[in-house]
């Protein structure tokens, strides 16, 4: 059983999660993941480790309310406790001195961004992160990242916040204006795509971290199975980061779906039992 000892909301939909987990605390790295089962009945929910404090022995994880499973685990409160926290898993991101890094977070995306952003500048590279989501109130994490990105750009789509637009306009204008050497793109599948497309048009190498359907997490069910290449990769051993230019994001999203009927019927039911 791993204790929740903090808790903090973002957003409606949106919690901040620090869980008792002292060897992942120990061992995790930029990049790895947790599957994370709140009891006998849940289903196993895979999150990134947003960050980790070894002393306390605690791993930070965010949550984003999407289906049964996840709006379950937002309710939980500190002092509760989780069945089971299996990690780290995953492989860890490739750091090293690139150059210029733009690091670009889609909403929540920001949670696993951040340990990459803080890793990428400590390995010696310029970092400029891009922060995008509809509207300012979901934007998140933003003074944790300002601590280690030369710059931060925000953009919301309706202008509450930043500038208007979508992400792919602020990484755009960083292209447009500098060199840069290698795009970190993390957030919703159809993001990842778009800012895969723009990189791809300037042959600006670029790194997606897929948030597929897992069960198992470690590659022996096949469910989060995407085309890299033309080739079959499971997400849970091979990645979670992959060459974006090599994704078949099409067939990702299509996947993605497939239990978007059963999800809804879900949520019908009440969060607690």
């Amino acid at each position: 059983m791993n204790k929740i000892v903090r808790k903090e909301r973002f957003s409606e939909k949106v919690v901040r999660l620090d869980i008792e987990a002292p060897l992942i605390a120990r061992s995790r790295r930029p990049g790895n993941f947790v599957i994370v089962k709140i009891d006998d009945k849940g289903e196993r929910i895979p999150l990134t480790i947003a960050s980790s404090d070894t002393e306390k022995g605690t791993i930070t994880l965010v949550v984003q309310a999407v289906g049964h499973s996840s709006a379950r685990l937002c309710e939980l409160n500190e002092g509760e406790t989780i069945a089971d926290v299996v990690g780290p898993l995953g492989r860890p991101t490739d750091i090293r001195n690139y150059g210029t890094v733009v690091c670009a977070a889609g909403g929540v995306g920001t949670a696993p961004m951040l340990p990459i952003i803080e890793a990428m500048k400590k390995a010696g590279n310029k970092v400029i992160a891009v922060l995008a989501a509809r509207t300012k109130d979901l934007i998140i994490l933003e003074d944790q990242v300002r601590e280690f990105a030369d710059e931060v750009v925000i953009m919301t789509d309706d202008g509450s916040y930043g500038t208007k637009g979508l992400v792919t306009n602020g990484v755009e204008n960083i292209i447009n204006r500098e060199k840069v050497d290698l795009c970190v793109t993390i957030g919703p599948a159809i993001m990842m795509k778009f800012v895969s497309l723009l990189t791809k048009k300037y042959e600006v190498p670029t790194i997606a971290s897929l948030n597929t359907i897992m069960v198992d997490g470690t590659g022996m069910c096949g469910a989060c199975r995407v085309t890299v290449g033309g080739k079959t990769k499971f997400v849970c051993v091979d990645g979670p980061e992959f060459d974006a230019h090599q994704v078949d994001f099409d067939e990702m999203m299509m996947r993605l779906g497939a239990y978007r009927d059963l999800e809804a019927e879900e949520m019908k039911k009440p969060l607690r039992y």
